[in-house]
């Protein structure tokens, strides 16, 4: 069942770029932005990500995580990280090949990558806001985080 609105976001356990696992449970306690990424190393994609990095300070200041997740391997997602030096967690859920992708509702199994989804959660790791685009060529805005995480009381 994918994520929805009100609903608690589904568990995952996923590797970042230095190893480590990160799991929803590291999560809660603070409201989280799950950003997830289709394709490294592409223009829309940098730029959001880029984007979040200059504004994270921002998200702090809501008291929000901010995690990033692509389909992609660790070693690629370590480059791609270390040269926008992002600041947050970039989490690879290459194997099994997007499984977290898939169970939050966002994978596209015709490119295999994530569709353009972010699910802002509480600090019980509940979905209380989803910002996506119709089209992987749109990017997210920025302004929509920051009003969504705001939104939490």
């Amino acid at each position: 069942m994918p994520a929805e609105v009100g609903s608690p976001a589904p568990a995952f356990s996923l590797r970042n770029v230095d190893g480590e696992t990160v799991s929803l449970d590291d999560l809660k306690g603070r409201k989280s932005l799950i950003v997830f990424i289709p394709f490294p190393f592409t223009g829309t994609c940098e730029a959001e990500l880029c984007s979040i990095r200059d504004g994270l300070a921002d998200l702090q200041r809501l008291d929000a995580n901010v995690v990033a997740i692509t389909t992609d391997t660790v070693f690629s997602n370590r480059a791609w990280s270390e040269k926008n030096s992002f600041g947050f967690s970039v989490l690879s859920d290459f194997w099994p090949h997007g499984e977290v992708t898939m169970s939050y509702g966002t994978f596209d199994d015709r490119v295999g990558a994530a569709n353009r989804s972010t699910y802002v959660l509480d600090a019980d790791g509940v979905v209380r806001a989803i910002v996506a685009t119709e089209t992987r060529r749109m990017a997210r805005e920025f302004a929509d985080y920051v009003s969504a995480l705001a939104d939490i009381v």
